[in-house]
């Protein structure tokens, strides 16, 4: 849950908060009396959850669509954010150079969603550059094999699709490229 929460948190526009601890899953609240919990990450879990943490702001700071416009509604565009039925929140984040697109696609159930098809506006490749179910965040490493090729099928009124594996209590970002690498 955490790992979808602070994937949530960075793909949405506006400002980023942890508090000192945090980045790690520190059981007890931060407190100036006394040291952070750094023992825990000798845990597995902890230590996935600060390498998540690392990853997201080295994303954060690599593509502009995750930070450029946080302030301004053209930053941000609704895929689909009615998949009650499924628990499935799908939204764009943009930068202010067109071609630079995040899609985030978040499952908010324990269930792996396979054959998930989400509208996109773009032909090419969409590029799976962050999984929060990676096994090295102490997932269980479901996921799209670093990306998926569009489907000529018209979904969430966009001309493109792609077929995707959502991962359990999991976000995946996604970035448009032109073909594979």
């Amino acid at each position: 849950n955490l790992r979808l929460l602070y994937a949530y948190m960075y793909a949405q526009p506006g400002k980023k908060l942890l508090f000192m601890g945090s980045e790690f899953g520190q059981w007890a609240e931060w407190s100036h009396e006394s040291s952070l919990e750094w023992h825990l990450v000798d845990y597995p879990l902890h230590k996935g959850l600060q390498c998540l943490v690392g990853d997201l702001n080295g994303r954060y700071r690599e593509f502009p669509a995750l930070h450029q416009l946080d302030n301004a509604t053209e930053g941000f565009e609704w895929i689909d954010g009615s998949d009650a039925d499924n628990s499935v929140l799908t939204f764009l984040r943009k930068s202010k150079h067109e071609q630079e697109l995040i899609a985030v696609v978040c499952n908010f159930t324990p269930l792996v969603r396979e054959n998930y098809r989400v509208g996109v506006p773009r032909e090419g490749f969409w590029e799976e550059i962050l999984n929060t179910d990676a096994t090295v965040y102490g997932g269980s490493g479901q996921g799209n094999f670093g990306g998926r090729e569009t489907s000529p099928i018209p979904y969430h009124g966009r001309n493109w699709s792609v077929n995707l594996t959502l991962p359990p209590l999991g976000a995946v970002f996604l970035r448009h490229r032109e073909k594979a690498v």
